[in-house]
């Protein structure tokens, strides 16, 4: 059937799809049907209901669009997959990336259940890139924006490695560099002063498992989180690691970090090129690793861009009103090669 039919020439038996389960059919509509209002002001497609049965109208090639991407979702409901407003919202965004992709293949690969019985899954292809690549890579980089996930669903991969017994514990870090602060302004002792750059590891971190549990965890060490400049000297077997905030690494950092790594460990570093903290004068450990390390076997480069952002739709639009016009900067910034890694 040619793309060019209109919605009038579109046969009947396109345009309605009848679901055969009502509770589904229910979670799939959402509260007041928002679920389908929300994709028809994506898409342009109308979507009337009867009972358990959809009516669509539209141009012919968007109808077909929006009838498998509404058959995935159904599919994905009645596999067990949980469907909030945020998921519709980003299975949207997925569909606008790459038509042919399977929302099961995403949305299905379940990386860990959380406490609170939350099932985390990848929000888009990036992110299941991103997955892949842990699983099948020893040093992962994950660099990219605010909001794409990058160390959320590494913590996630880490905790469910070490309920499998893939390793014997977790190491969190991250370079305390001060972004406007001093740390010698902050009250108490060392461990008091870089508490506050490692929070938002350990706010992850116990989205994953229960306040009680880890604390247990963290008393025995099979959970360490620390800040960058202890892991000197050490050699981490049987782990999985992460580095947080990789773009504040000096190079020197970045390599001491890198050497860290022992036997039947994996690493997985993030950060985001556009906020780096460090003095003018000094280039990026992650940057510069981006072009050191490009093309070793073993080790993988995921690239988030804006589109992996899975918070508010605003955040898409604030992260490319900055990087247009941080770029030029961004891109002085270059490794004493010459090159900005990208």
């Amino acid at each position: 059937m040619p793309p060019t039919m209109k919605k009038d020439e579109v046969p009947a038996s396109d345009r309605r799809l009848a679901l055969d389960d009502v509770g589904v059919a229910r979670i799939l509509f959402g509260p007041g049907n928002e679920n389908l209002q929300l994709i028809e002001q994506s898409t342009g497609v109308s979507i009337s209901v009867r009972g358990t049965e959809m009516t669509l109208d539209g141009d012919w090639e968007q109808v077909t669009v929006v009838r498998r991407f509404l058959e995935e979702l159904y599919g994905l409901i009645r596999a067990g997959r949980p469907l909030y407003r945020s998921d519709v919202e980003q299975a949207l965004k997925v569909v606008a990336q790459d038509g042919s992709v399977s929302l099961g293949d995403i949305f299905l690969d379940t990386i860990y259940v959380s406490n609170r019985k939350r099932i985390i899954t990848p929000q888009g292809i990036g992110q299941k890139r991103y997955i892949d690549a842990i699983r099948s890579h020893d040093i992962v980089f994950g660099i990219g924006p605010a909001g794409t996930g990058k160390t959320y669903l590494a913590m996630a991969m880490a905790v469910g490695s070490l309920k499998k017994q893939e390793v014997q514990r977790i190491v969190i870090t991250r370079p305390a560099v001060e972004a406007g602060e001093r740390l010698g302004f902050l009250p108490g002792d060392l461990a008091d002063k870089v508490n506050p750059y490692l929070r938002p590891l350990y706010d992850a971190l116990h989205d994953m498992m229960d306040h009680e549990q880890a604390a247990r965890m963290m008393q025995r060490g099979t959970i360490e989180v620390a800040p960058l400049a202890f892991m000197r000297g050490r050699t981490l077997n049987d782990s999985f690691i992460i580095l947080d905030e990789a773009q504040n690494t000096t190079s020197d950092q970045m390599k001491m970090f890198l050497t860290r790594l022992g036997y039947d460990s994996k690493a997985v570093i993030t950060g985001d090129i556009t906020q780096v903290d460090l003095p003018e004068d000094r280039a990026s450990g992650l940057i510069e690793a981006a072009t050191i390390l490009a093309g070793i076997e073993g080790i993988a480069f995921c690239r988030f861009t804006e589109q992996d952002v899975v918070r508010h739709p605003l955040v898409q639009d604030v992260i490319r009103a900055y990087d247009k016009v941080a770029r030029p900067r961004r891109e002085s910034r270059v490794t004493p090669e010459g090159n900005d890694g990208q």
